[in-house]
Order: structure tokens, then sequence, then C-alpha cells
């Protein structure tokens, strides 16, 4: 074997050149069809959803279905210091200490944390009360209605 009688083990074939005459078989419009904006550089078509989506009006979330707003955190120590024993711990009651304020004229969803210590025997209503300050609660002989 002579080194001008070496082949190639694969045919050398390489990438077909469009838009290079007839002859090659994607001349004129190089597989594009005909014009348009399917025909031309660069394109770019929208997907049909974002229409629909431009056409639904701004709603930033406030009045979507379940949005609920975040409750005003009181801890247990705010409590100790703004109320004698046997008081009655409610939203209401919150604002006229000024412990809360309302939330564009609407009385505020109050959350009661765990955070220092109660001694005093309080009864809570009206108010949501996390798992810590409820323990608390009760060991100080206080009540939590529904």
């Amino acid at each position: 074997m002579q080194s001008h009688e070496l082949q190639r083990k694969t045919p050398n074939s390489g990438s077909k050149r469009i838009g290079r005459g007839r002859g090659s078989g994607k001349g004129k419009t190089s597989g594009r069809g005909t014009k348009g904006q399917k025909a031309r550089a660069g394109h770019k078509i929208w997907p049909n959803i974002r229409e629909i989506l431009k056409k639904i009006p701004k709603r930033r979330g406030y009045n979507a279905p379940g949005f609920q707003p975040k409750p005003s955190v009181v801890n247990l120590a705010t409590l100790e210091k703004f109320f004698s024993a046997g008081d009655t711990v409610n939203p209401s009651v919150l604002k006229e200490r000024g412990i809360m304020r309302s939330r564009k004229g609407e009385m505020p969803v109050v959350k009661v944390l765990g955070d220092g210590e109660l001694t005093k025997k309080l009864t809570f209503s009206g108010v949501i009360v996390s798992a810590s300050a409820k323990t608390k609660i009760e060991k100080a002989g206080g009540t939590i209605a529904k």
C-alpha cells in the first residue's frame, strides 16, 4: 500500500450550504418558504399565551384569591407590661392601649408570640396564638377563647 492509495474510513461530507443557488437543493428561499416574518433573519414570534396575559388587568396580588395580610405581632413581654391580672386581650383593647394600629380603618389580625415571660392570668380572644405562647399562657393560668 502506497501513501497515494490511502482512503478515509468514513466519507467526507460537509454541511449543506444553503442559499447558494438552485443546484445546491437549498437555493432561492433557502428552505424558509416564501415571504413574511418567518422568512426574515432574527424573527421571533410571540407565544399566544403572552397576548392573553397582556389583556388581563394588573392585580398585583392584592385582589388575588387566597390573599391574606400578614398578622401584626405582639410578644408576651409587651402584654406583661400593658395588662394587669384578669384582663381580656383582643384586637380592640390592644388598639385602645396603643399597642396596635388599625390598617385602613380595619382591625388588624393579631398574633401573640411567646417572646418573654407571662406571670399574669389573662384571657385571650380574637387573636392567633403561637405554640410557645400558648404553653406560657396556660402555665400562668390564662385562657384562650376561639
